[in-house]
C-alpha cells in the first residue's frame, strides 16, 4: 500500500515556522506525475529547491519519464535544517512534490547528482525516506536507488549507499530500460529481478562489477526537447530562465576541465530543434530570459546567425537571450549587441591563468592584448567593466620570480591601466578531476591555497576591483570526494552521523565536523589530493570508461609539461582521442539558411503609445497550497501564466523591462483568500471573457480568475492606481464578516491570532480587498468604483 504525505493538510500552519514554505508544497503548473501508475519512480535532486529546479537535467529526466506509458515521475529536493527537524518531529517522510507519494513507497529512486558535496544530502534524503543507508540492508520493501549525472564519473565513494549508478547520458539507452522495467513489472518481477535487469546494462554500473562503459547520445543534434519544460516553478530559482543545450561537449580541450571531457564528442543542435526548444519555454513555458547553453556556446556554427533570428522572432515580446561561456576567441561585440537589444548583459571572461606559457599548458589562450581590444571598444559602447574568473594551483610550469598569484594580479592591474575599467575577480582553488589530463596532479593544500587567493583579494580589493575568493576549505572537501575511492564513503557517513547537510552552502556547512574527521583519517585524505604516478596499474575510477583512450590522457599530460597545445575538435580533427567511432562522432550545425545576418529582418518596434490606456481589472483567489506563496513570487507566477496565455500586456520602457501588472495589497503567507484585486494594461482592447477563459488554463494550483473587466481610460484622464483607491479588506470571522480600514489590517490580524491561541496567521480568510467609495470614503467593490471613475468600463465576467 502506497503512503502519501498532503504538506498543506498535515503540516498546515507549521509550515510557516519554516523559511521559504513554497519550497515545500508542490503545486507549480505543469506537473506531470500521478499516483496510479504501474511504476512508480521520482527523481530526487539532493539540494534546495531553488538549485534542483534550475537543473536542465532534472527536467529532461522528468518529462522523459513521464511520458514513458505506465510511468509516474515525481520530483523531490534536499529539505533545509528547519523543514527536516519538522519532518522528524512529525514522524512524517519525505515526499514528492507532485504526488505526494513517500520515497519510501517507491519502486525507483533516481537522484541526478551534479556536485560532489551534496553527498550528505543524498543520506538525509534516504534517511527521512527510512531507506536504509547501505545497500546490503535494503530488501523487497525498499525502492532500488540508482545515481546519475557528471560526478558519477568515479562512483567509488558512493557505491555503499547506491544500487546501481547510470553512466553517461540518459537519452542513450536509459528510457529504454526504464519501458523494459514497467514491462517486468506487470508480469510480476520482483525487486532483486528488477535490480538484476538493471545492472546487467552496459552503462549501469554497481559495486564489484569490472567496468561500465558511458552512454553517449548519437542522436542529440537532432532530437527536441520540447517537453523538457515542466513544471514551472513556483518560486524564483537561482537560475530563473529557459535552458536550452544548443551543443554538448565541448571542441576546446582545456586540460583542467572536467565536463569538456566527460561530454565528449561535441555536437552542436541544429537549429530547427533549437527553435523548437525556445518556442516551448516561450509558448508553454512562459519564459522571457532564454540561456542558449553549452561548455562554449560562441563555438556554435553560426551563433550570430541563430541569435538574430531569434531577437526577430522574438524580441517584439520582450524575449531575450543570453549565452553563458564565450572564449576570447570566439567573443564578438556585434554578437554581444545582438544579446543586449531586449536586456543587457555583462561581460565575463574566464581566463583561469594569465601567463602565456601557462595557457598552452592548460590548453585555453587568453591573451592580454585581446582582452584590452575587446574592452575598449566595449567601453565604447556603454560597458563599464567586465568579470573575470581565475584559479590557483593548477600543475604549471614553473617561471622564474613569478608566482601564479603575482602573476593574475599584475595582469587585472595592466588590463586596468590600459581600459580605465574596474573589474570583480573571482578566484577559486583548482581540483584536478577524475578522466581529465590532470586526474594525476596533486591538489594544492588548504593553507597554501588561501594565502595566494587572500594575496589576490588584498592587492585588487585595495585598488578598488570587486574580489571574491571560493572558500579553500571547501575545495579540499570537494577534492576528496571527487578523487576518493571506496574509503571515502565512511568518510561521508561519519559526517552525516554528526550532522553534516548543505555542505555547498556557507551557511549550513558544519567545518569543524569535517576537519575533525579529516584529523581522524590524515592518512587517507592526504593519499587522496596527492600526486598520482602516472606509472601505477590503474586510478580508482578506471572501472568506468568515459571513451576517451588512457593513451591520449596521457599524451595530454606530457604536452602540458611543455607547453604544446593541442588543436580543437572538429569534424576532422587531427588528433584521435578515441570518442569518434561509429555512430558516435564530433558534429558542427550545418547553416541552412546563408542569409547575411545583416539582411535578417530587424526587431519590430514597439507599437506606438495609443491615446486611450486599455486597462484589464481583475479579482483572483489565493487558496491551497498557493496561500505559502510570498507576494514577489505571486507577481512572477502571474506574469509567467500571462506570457503563456498569450495576453499582450505593455511592458516598462528601460534597461529591464517589465509588465505592467499591479496587485493592489500584498498578503501575508498563510492567509487564504477569495477576491484579490489585480489590474494590467494591455496593448490595445483585449476582452475580459477571453482573459479569465486563458489565464485560468495557465495559472498553478490555488490561484484562479475570478472575474475580470474592461476599462477604457482616455488620454489626459488621470490614471488612478490600485493602491491608491485602497481602503482597505474584508475578512471572515465565524459566520460574520469583518470590515477593516487597511490602516487598522495588522491590529486586525494580531487581535485575531490572540483570540485563537495561535501564533500565526494561518487560518484568516480574506473575502475582499475594498475600494474607497464616492461617498465619505466608504468601502465599495474595486469593479463598482472603477466604473464610477470610468464610464467605458464594460460588465464584469
Amino acid at each position: 500500500m502506497l503512503h502519501f504525505v498532503d504538506p498543506v493538510q498535515d503540516l498546515g500552519a507549521a509550515l510557516l515556522t519554516v523559511e521559504k514554505p513554497n519550497r515545500y508544497v508542490g503545486g507549480e503548473y505543469g506537473r506531470l506525475a500521478r499516483r496510479d501508475a504501474m511504476l512508480q519512480t521520482l527523481i530526487a535532486f539532493p539540494d534546495l529547491y531553488e538549485i534542483g529546479m534550475s537543473n536542465q537535467a532534472l527536467k529532461i529526466l522528468y518529462n522523459q519519464l513521464n511520458a514513458i506509458d505506465g510511468v509516474s515521475c515525481d520530483r523531490a529536493f534536499a529539505p533545509a535544517p528547519d523543514f527536516e527537524r519538522l519532518l522528524r518531529e512529525r514522524r512524517l517522510p519525505l515526499y514528492g512534490l507532485d504526488t505526494g507519494i513517500s520515497l519510501h513507497d517507491l519502486d525507483l529512486l533516481f537522484f541526478t547528482f551534479g556536485y560532489e558535496l551534496g553527498i550528505t544530502n543524498v543520506l538525509a534524503m534516504l534517511d527521512l525516506a527510512a531507506i536504509p543507508l547501505h545497500i546490503s540492508e535494503r530488501g523487497d520493501g525498499d525502492p532500488i536507488v540508482l545515481m546519475g549525472g557528471p560526478c558519477v564519473s568515479n562512483p567509488l565513494p558512493y557505491q555503499d549507499f547506491v544500487d546501481a549508478f547510470w553512466i553517461g547520458e540518459a537519452e542513450a539507452g536509459f528510457f529504454e530500460m526504464v519501458v523494459a522495467l514497467v514491462a517486468m513489472k506487470t508480469k510480476g518481477a520482483s525487486h532483486d529481478e528488477l535490480l538484476a535487469y538493471i545492472i546487467s546494462h552496459p552503462s549501469v554500473w554497481t559495486r564489484g562489477k569490472v567496468r561500465a562503459c558511458r552512454a553517449i547520445d548519437p542522436m542529440f543534434t537532432e532530437r527536441v526537447n520540447d517537453a523538457a519544460v515542466f513544471p514551472i516553478p513556483n518560486m524564483r530559482v537561482i537560475q530563473h530562465h529557459g535552458a536550452v543545450e544548443i551543443m554538448r561537449g565541448c571542441p576546446n580541450g582545456c586540460r583542467f576541465c572536467h565536463a569538456g571531457y566527460w561530454y565528449r564528442p561535441m555536437r552542436q543542435k541544429s537549429v530547427d530543434a533549437i527553435e523548437r526548444e525556445v518556442a516551448a519555454f516561450v509558448r508553454r513555458g512562459g519564459y522571457r530570459e532564454i540561456c542558449l547553453s553549452s561548455l562554449s556556446s560562441g563555438d556554435y556554427r553560426g551563433i550570430e546567425a541563430l541569435v538574430e533570428r531569434l531577437n526577430s522572432e522574438y524580441g517584439q515580446e520582450h524575449v531575450s537571450f543570453q549565452l553563458p561561456s564565450l572564449r576570447v576567441s570566439t567573443f564578438s561585440l556585434p554578437l554581444l549587441a545582438k544579446l543586449a537589444k531586449v536586456r543587457k548583459s555583462g561581460l565575463t571572461f574566464a581566463v583561469e591563468t594569465p601567463v602565456d606559457a601557462w595557457q598552452l599548458a592548460i590548453n585555453k589562450q587568453v591573451s592580454l592584448d585581446n582582452v584590452t581590444a575587446i574592452l575598449k571598444e566595449a567601453r565604447k559602447q556603454g560597458w563599464r567593466g567586465a568579470k573575470f574568473y581565475f584559479m590557483v594551483g593548477l600543475p604549471l610550469p614553473n617561471i622564474d620570480h613569478i608566482t601564479e598569484e603575482a602573476a593574475i594580479v599584475g595582469f587585472i592591474l595592466e588590463l586596468a591601466k590600459r581600459t580605465g575599467m574596474h573589474f570583480s575577480v573571482n578566484a577559486g582553488t583548482f581540483i584536478p578531476k577524475p578522466h581529465t589530463p590532470y586526474q594525476w596532479a596533486e591538489q594544492i593544500d588548504e593553507a597554501t591555497a588561501r594565502i595566494k587567493l587572500e594575496y589576490i583579494r588584498y592587492e585588487l580589493k585595495s585598488r578598488g576591483h570587486k574580489v571574491g575568493i571560493q572558500d579553500p576549505f571547501i575545495s579540499t572537501l570537494e577534492g576528496i570526494i571527487s578523487r576518493g575511492d571506496e574509503r571515502a564513503g565512511a568518510l561521508i557517513e561519519a559526517a552525516y552521523r554528526k550532522g553534516c547537510r548543505l555542505d555547498a552552502w556557507n551557511e549550513y556547512i558544519q567545518k569543524d565536523v569535517w576537519r575533525h574527521i579529516f584529523a581522524e583519517h590524515e592518512v587517507l585524505t592526504r593519499d587522496f589530493l596527492s600526486e598520482r604516478p602516472s606509472g601505477v596499474p590503474s586510478l580508482p575510477w578506471d572501472v568506468i570508461d568515459s571513451g576517451i583512450l588512457p593513451d591520449f590522457m596521457q599524451e595530454e599530460r606530457n604536452k602540458s609539461l611543455v607547453q604544446e597545445s593541442t588543436s580543437p575538435c572538429m569534424e576532422r580533427c587531427t588528433h584521435f582521442c578515441g570518442i569518434c567511432a561509429n555512430d558516435t562522432q564530433t558534429v558542427e550545425n550545418i547553416v541552412q539558411n546563408d542569409t547575411p545576418v545583416d539582411a535578417l529582418p530587424s526587431i519590430t518596434p514597439d507599437p506606438p503609445s495609443s491615446p486611450v490606456t486599455y486597462r484589464l481589472l481583475f479579482t483572483f483567489t489565493k487558496t491551497s497550497s498557493a496561500i505559502f506563496q510570498p507576494h514577489l513570487a505571486l507577481i512572477e507566477l502571474f506574469s509567467m501564466a500571462m506570457t503563456r496565455a498569450a495576453i499582450p500586456i505593455l511592458y516598462t520602457q528601460g534597461f529591464n523591462p517589465l509588465p505592467k501588472l499591479e496587485i493592489a495589497a500584498p498578503l501575508s503567507i498563510g492567509v487564504s483568500a477569495s477576491a484579490e484585486i489585480a489590474a494590467i494594461e494591455t496593448v490595445g482592447f483585449y476582452d475580459a471573457i477571453h482573459f479569465l477563459e486563458e489565464m485560468n488554463h495557465a495559472l498553478p494550483a490555488g490561484i484562479r480568475i475570478v472575474e475580470a473587466i474592461n476599462v477604457s481610460i482616455p488620454f489626459g484622464v488621470k490614471k488612478h492606481s490600485l493602491s491608491s483607491l485602497l481602503w482597505g479588506f474584508a475578512y471572515t470571522n465565524g459566520a460574520e464578516t469583518d470590515y477593516v480600514p487597511a490602516a487598522n489590517d495588522k491590529q486586525y490580524r494580531v487581535a485575531r491570532i490572540d483570540a485563537a491561541g495561535s501564533t500565526s496567521v494561518y487560518g484568516l480568510h480574506r473575502l475582499a480587498v475594498l475600494a474607497k467609495g464616492a461617498v465619505a470614503a466608504t468601502p465599495e467593490s474595486y469593479f463598482t468604483v472603477y466604473r464610477a471613475l470610468y464610464p467605458c468600463a464594460y460588465t464584469p465576467v
